[in-house]
């Protein structure tokens, strides 16, 4: 095949052959005579994660068979009602369906174009104190074994391999289908404000950010400012127990920053029509949670991104250590976002067993120029136990990485367990989450 490459177009895949099934059998029978195989998804991911020595398969062509049960006891186990799809379906066209039934999931990326297997392997998140990443919304997981067997585990039937399964980086097997916990729908208002004085943030860092149901601050690191803060406001229809948030009187000030008086790209330069409507204009969920719109073509484009999520507890001395590398990111930084999740229990995500802040950096295109600045970020970091984001960049050596997750000997485990043979692995996945002690 012509050579394939990701979304950025920075890594270019060494896979000779993407295999793209129609059938659950056909995918069955092309991983049980493979040597080695991986899933890509939407390739949105900036490092070389889904890469493989061998073939790579995506499911995007198998059924998506979106099934909502509204059962509170369904087989799954799951005391509210679920949904079930296929892995290879993106969230905003999942997120459609289910807002036409009148539920909702309780986050989503800030990007709607991602597939549910491959946000939920790498940990991928929204934002708001009170919401865990993708992933925690699951409940269900159906695989294809390294001999072409399906696999399914639940959070209820098996909870020690699920907890170990659903962030799992592809190298448990190919992620079929995905069970999702739902809740009923609800409305989100989204309010931008402009210049948000340093000062306010380091006095008042946990007010500010748990101040909507998903907040997200933007900044180029370069002032004290921070030079958008977009408050995303959830209110609920009848029976939702998401709390509602006051609406900002016209024109107030909040926290000395001022109201945006016109829709905001976080890059200030391309078109805000790129982005999900703001000004306080309320609309379903889906519309409002991500940043940008699924209709039009996502983010800036042309950049990189590299993500370090750490304990809620440390942001404040976080963003000052950052904010002491401002000359070196000066040359090379789009934009920087800072958000936060929830903890959870999945050993290979970001936020196990921590509240957490997320520092994510938008780069230039230059991944020779970006490098030696990753190091710089990670060496200030390091005191607050940073995790990187798995699908982007990172310069961290692997037993950095492992300091971080208390869990990842078990993980190696359970690959041993699931895949003896390694058919699953890849040079990322092995280097950082190997199968061997």
């Amino acid at each position: 095949m012509p050579r394939l490459t990701n979304w950025a177009g920075n890594v270019t895949f060494t896979a000779a052959v993407l295999h793209r099934p129609r059938a659950v059998a056909e995918l069955q029978h092309l991983v049980a005579a493979s040597r080695n195989i991986r899933a890509l998804g939407t390739g949105h991911s900036f490092s070389t994660l889904a890469d493989s020595p061998g073939d790579l398969v995506t499911v995007a062509g198998l059924p998506a068979d979106i099934d909502i049960d509204e059962d509170l006891d369904s087989p799954v186990g799951a005391r509210r009602p679920t949904v079930s799809a296929g892995g290879g379906l993106r969230y905003g066209e999942l997120a459609a369906a289910v807002n036409a039934r009148g539920y909702a999931l309780r986050n989503l990326a800030s990007l709607p174009h991602i597939s549910l297997a491959g946000a939920c392997a790498t940990g991928t998140h929204g934002s708001g104190v009170g919401n865990g990443n993708l992933s925690t919304a699951v409940v269900a997981i159906e695989l294809i074994g390294p001999q072409g067997d399906r696999v399914n585990l639940s959070r209820t039937r098996d909870p020690e391999r699920f907890a170990g399964a659903v962030v799992n980086l592809g190298a448990l097997g190919i992620v079929t289908r995905l069970t999702l916990a739902l809740v009923p729908t609800y409305d989100v208002r989204q309010y931008v404000y402009d210049d948000l004085p340093g000062h306010e943030l380091r006095s008042r860092a946990g007010e500010i950010l748990s101040s909507g149901y998903s907040v997200s601050l933007f900044t180029t690191w370069q002032r004290d400012e921070i030079e958008q803060v977009w408050r995303k406001l959830a209110f609920p229809r009848a029976g939702d127990p998401l709390a509602s948030d006051p609406v900002p009187a016209p024109g107030e000030l909040w926290h000395g920053a001022r109201p945006a008086a016109s829709a905001r790209h976080p890059l200030r330069t391309p078109p805000a029509t790129f982005c999900t409507a703001q000004l306080g204009e309320a609309g379903p969920w889906h519309t409002r949670l991500p940043h940008f719109r699924m209709e039009f073509t996502p983010s800036y484009g042309d950049e990189l991104q590299t993500e370090y999520l750490l304990p809620l507890t440390h942001a404040v001395e976080a963003f000052d250590a950052v904010a002491g590398l401002r000359q070196i990111l000066a040359p090379v930084l789009l934009v920087s976002e800072i958000r936060t999740t929830d903890a959870d229990d999945l050993w290979l995500s970001p936020s196990y067993a921590r509240p957490t802040v997320a520092l994510h950096f938008t780069w230039v295109k230059d991944e020779e120029a970006v490098r030696p600045v990753l190091g710089a970020l990670e060496e200030v970091l390091a005191p607050f136990q940073a995790r990187p984001h798995w699908g982007k960049l990172f310069a961290m050596a692997p037993s950095a990485v492992a300091a971080t997750y208390p869990r990842l000997g078990d993980f190696a485990r359970l690959r041993r367990q699931m895949d003896p043979d390694g058919k699953f692995g890849g040079a990322l996945v092995d280097r950082y989450a190997p199968s061997s002690p």
